[in-house]
C-alpha cells in the first residue's frame, strides 16, 4: 500500500480538537470520509496523545 502523504491525512483531521489520541483522530477522519489508506496510516500511529496536528505529521514520517 503506498505511504500516505501527511498533507493528505492532515485535511481529514481539519477541526479536529488537540490534544487528541489515536483513536480520537480515527474517529474524526472516518466522520470526514477518509478512505482505506488514510485509515491505515492513522491505524499504524503510536498510541499516545498528539498535541498539534504537526505531532501527528511527524508521527506519519516514521511510519516505515
Amino acid at each position: 500500500m503506498a505511504k500516505t502523504n501527511p498533507i493528505q491525512v492532515q485535511k481529514f483531521l481539519s477541526g479536529m480538537d488537540y490534544p487528541a489520541n489515536k483513536e480520537e483522530l480515527m474517529d474524526h477522519a472516518k466522520s470526514r470520509g477518509a478512505d482505506e489508506n488514510i485509515m491505515h496510516t492513522l491505524e499504524q500511529l503510536p498510541d499516545e496523545d498528539y498535541e498539534t496536528p504537526a505531532d501527528v505529521s511527524k508521527a506519519i514520517g516514521h511510519i516505515k
